[in-house]
């Protein structure tokens, strides 16, 4: 079920859905987001279905 929210915000908001993976990874995603928002999700999404392998 954590899998289903997280992918959720991926879509919604993305910087919040790496929250958890650092700074590093939150300034990246939201970079990405203002640039558009779909490099930012696409990457906010991969990086949190990398986690769960």
């Amino acid at each position: 079920m954590n899998i289903i929210i997280r992918l959720i915000l991926c879509w919604i908001f993305p910087p919040l859905a790496v929250f958890d993976k650092g700074c590093g990874a939150i300034a990246m995603v939201f970079i990405l987001t203002l640039l558009g928002w779909l490099p930012g999700a696409i990457v906010a999404m991969l990086m949190c279905l990398a986690d769960k392998k």
